[in-house]
């Protein structure tokens, strides 16, 4: 009995086993790989090379034989028997077309290719189906193929006539061998109705984090459909090959024709037409020759990454459509020696030196690649779809961190073989040991100016700061964290300057009214001081900057008390609003009085009712267990601020009201370059001491000799402007900047060319309610153009402006500012 059941076992192994074969295809004379290149049995199973040449071809029957076809190539059978490698060369196909074949070939080719844009709607599921949706099992792996890289060790000569033993490589490979350097699963369900779309993500793991890092969740690494209008790698749009714009950006080849799913379907090359270049996309569409739908679609760029996206798709006969099946992602080193950073993981790149004609030890790493598989199951389709919460995109169930393993094992379409159990075992080992999850959570603190402690959050905004008021002013300060509760926070700072030699501090508590809307309320009490004139949306996020240069420059500021009672929330769909009450007790720290209804005020109390609002509404968000997070920044970008005094409430003087707003565009370019552009506008109407006047952010000394005035740059400032030289009541100001791409002068020397252009125009109402203060206004203009050449060292650049038109300045020196800029970038 047990013989029988072995022999059985063994029979049953033996019918589902795979017939495969793998290799790679190159070009006989220059041993180039040739990438999708058709590799087919004689049974019509098929498969294409990679960019890197290489193939891998299954199939439930056994086979001899294999043909290899490749356009400009001679077709090759190759006897494969008892192979399981195989290094196929291709010989060019010296018989050359006539030009009219040639020709007619071309324009057979590019009317197969406008039929697919022209019947893009009835092909492309997320426009054809009213709705659908399916389940998605993903797996995303950092490893390398051990085969790769060399089994042996390295000997180093050095000055001390030792000899070194660099065994790196080998340790590497014994590493790979065992297990992947990262692994993350991840079951979610994808849904569609309308213009709805949202992935809600059932279940997450990765290797070495107790809690999952779900930036990486929303980091989008590839478009959906290759049927986008811009096709998304690593978060850059390029120009789809089948849109109507692809047809001016691609040349197109027919390859040969395939069956997929028993149709025959056209396989098309097409390449970028600018330069034929690392810059572009590439790759196969296969096409089906009868309803012109995509039934497969390779995509690949070459340049710093080199990253190849494939899209399988499955027919379905009753809707004459072509569905997504899998999508894979893979990124391989490319031409560049810059570092690709992955959870701590660094793969390197060797471009620079192969460029130079230099040669390079390889590092470990070069072998390193990325992979993410994602199999498409359970779908439905035309069905009652509820998408609940469709503001966000992405939503992470709590309990998604905790799935068991009868969870990963009813939903898993690509078992774990041993290499991947063991980066579970060997990953989880070690972050235990190494504490990753506390680093990392150390580490999101950092990047957004926090210094974790406990349940306490230092903020470093506070550690140290100068201004020519306060001199050198230090502090210290923070908020409550997670860990001291996800319902309430306490927060609040202290700060002393040593020039005026004043304490300011303030106090604050909240609690929390509801998680998915991060809805918040509480109240605070602050004793500081703030620049006059400065326009300060409430709903601007917290920005932490290593260094914030132009409030060194500020030397006019107003002195406050305020209690303020507020509610914040992100409700509404894709915004945030701040709704405050604030009763203030305000003094001016420089010679001014205002004057209302007869009287003079040299100190007043204000009792303000605001809304404050930021609209993103291209930008996606992602919910997670956490909190909201932006995973897509999108312009623009649009900021409203409505601020209205409460007569007769608390002690208030004065009656008026106040209207902001903010327009914010920026636009990155594939070749590296950046236009940012700034609207912003604002309007006082009632009686409105010029605390809360408008300046238009001036950054300029009143000084004569323009070396003297050489200070730092500021972020959307005025740098020819002087302080207090122009106030309004009403206004409107255009900042405009073009970046250029980083040019190379030198090693670590890349420094980037920028455009700048500025104007403003404003009013003053009421001017004579402002006593003992002189001031101009912006009723002509005012207009500054400059060039920056910034990050030339270190971060620091150097900026030249010139200001021209009716408040251009007598003297030619007064109209130029020469500024220092500086860049710094943190990320995580």
């Amino acid at each position: 009995m047990n013989k029988f059941l072995l022999f059985f076992l063994l029979c049953s192994v033996g019918a589902q086993a795979q017939y495969r074969i793998a290799g790679i295809i190159k070009d006989a004379a220059t041993q180039k790989p040739l990438p999708f290149a058709i590799i087919e049995t004689p049974k019509g199973i098929q498969t294409s090379s990679d960019v890197t040449g290489i193939f891998q071809l299954e199939s439930k029957n056994p086979f001899e034989t294999i043909v290899i076809s490749y356009i400009g190539y001679k077709t090759f059978t190759l006897f494969v028997k008892n192979k399981n490698y195989v290094t196929v060369n291709l010989m060019p196909n010296l018989q050359s077309e006539s030009i009219d074949s040639l020709t007619t070939k071309k324009n057979e080719t590019i009317s197969l290719i406008k039929n697919v844009i022209y019947k893009e709607p009835q092909n492309n599921p997320q426009k054809k189906l009213a709705s659908f949706q399916f389940k998605i099992y993903n797996k995303l792996i950092v490893t390398a193929n051990p085969d790769s890289i060399p089994n042996q060790v390295e000997w180093i000569e050095s000055n001390s006539n030792k000899i070194k033993i660099d065994s790196s490589s080998l340790k590497f490979k014994r590493l790979v061998s065992k297990q992947h350097l990262f692994l993350m699963e991840k079951v979610s369900l994808f849904q569609q109705e309308k213009n709805k779309v949202k992935e809600t993500v059932l279940g997450t793991k990765m290797s070495g984090f107790k809690n999952s890092f779900y930036e990486i969740i929303g980091f989008n690494l590839q478009s959906f459909s290759p049927y986008d209008e811009k096709y998304e790698f690593f978060e850059t749009k390029y120009v789809s090959p089948i849109s109507s714009l692809g047809l001016k950006d691609y040349d197109y080849q027919f390859l040969n024709s395939v069956k997929i799913n028993n149709r025959t379907c056209y396989a098309v090359y097409f390449i970028n037409k600018r330069k034929r270049n690392k810059n572009g996309l590439e790759g196969v569409l296969y096409i089906d020759s009868e309803n012109f739908g995509l039934a497969k679609a390779i995509i690949r760029i070459r340049g710093i990454l080199d990253i190849t996206s494939i899209h399988d798709f499955d027919y379905l006969p009753n809707e004459n459509l072509w569905f997504p099946i899998m999508n894979e992602f893979k990124v391989v080193k490319g031409q560049n020696d810059d570092p690709l950073k992955i959870l701590g993981g660094t793969i390197y790149f060797d471009g620079e030196y192969e460029q130079m004609g230099l040669k390079k030890k390889k590092d470990p790493t070069d072998f390193s690649y990325i992979q993410s598989k994602s199999y498409f199951f359970d779908r439905e389709f035309n069905v009652p779809i509820d998408i609940n919460r469709s503001s966000v995109v992405i939503e992470i169930k709590n309990d998604a961190v905790k799935k068991d393993n009868a969870f990963w094992n009813s939903y898993r379409m690509d078992s774990l073989d041993l290499r991947s159990k063991n980066t579970y075992q060997s990953l989880d080992s070690l972050a235990y040991r190494k504490g990753i999850d506390s680093k990392l959570f150390f580490g999101r603190k950092i990047i957004n100016g926090y210094a974790p402690l406990g349940f306490f959050d230092f903020d470093l905004r506070y550690l140290i700061s100068f201004n020519n008021y306060e001199g050198f002013r230090f502090g210290l300060g923070g908020i409550t964290n997670e860990r001291f509760s996800n319902k309430f926070r306490l927060e609040g700072y202290s700060a002393y300057g040593l020039k005026d030699q004043e304490v300011k501090y303030k106090i604050g508590a909240a609690t929390r009214l509801d998680e998915f809307s991060n809805t918040w309320m509480g109240i605070n009490y602050t004793d500081d001081i703030l620049e006059i004139g400065s326009t300060k949306f409430t709903i601007d996020k917290r920005v932490f900057k290593v260094y914030d240069p132009r409030p060194i420059n500020v030397n006019t500021f107003y002195h406050h008390e305020s209690w303020s009672g507020f509610i914040e929330s992100k409700i509404l769909s894709k915004s945030e609003s701040i709704w405050q009450l604030t009763q203030s007790e305000i003094t001016p720290l420089f010679n001014y009085l205002f004057y209302n209804d007869g009287k003079e005020y040299s100190s007043y109390t204000m009792t303000t009712a605001s809304f404050s609002m930021q609209w993103n509404p291209f930008s996606d968000f992602m919910q997670t267990p956490n909190g909201k997070i932006e995973i897509e920044k999108r312009f623009p970008i649009f900021s409203l601020q409505l601020t209205q005094t409460i007569p007769d409430f608390l002690g208030n003087n004065f009656d008026f009201t106040k209207i902001d707003f903010r327009f914010k565009y920026q636009k990155k370019f594939i070749n590296g370059q950046k236009s940012t552009f700034l609207l912003q506008s604002g309007i006082a109407l009632g009686d409105v001491p010029i605390t809360h006047l408008y300046s238009s952010s001036p950054n300029n000394f009143n000084l004569s000799n323009v070396w003297r005035r050489i200070t730092v740059a500021g972020e959307n400032s005025f740098e020819t402007m002087f302080f207090n030289e122009f106030f309004s009541s009403r206004y409107f100001m255009v900042h405009a900047k073009h970046g250029f791409k980083r040019i190379e002068l030198f090693p670590k020397v890349k420094p980037s060319l920028a455009l700048v252009t500025r104007m403003a125009f404003g009013a003053m109402d009421n001017p004579d309610q402002h006593l003992d203060i002189t001031y101009k206004t912006l009723n002509q203009g005012f207009f500054e153009s400059g060039i920056e050449l910034n990050q030339v060292l270190y971060g620091f650049g150097l900026g030249g402006y010139y200001r021209y038109g009716a408040n251009h300045l007598p003297k030619f020196a007064n109209n130029i500012a020469i500024k220092i800029t500086f860049s710094f970038e943190l990320s995580l």
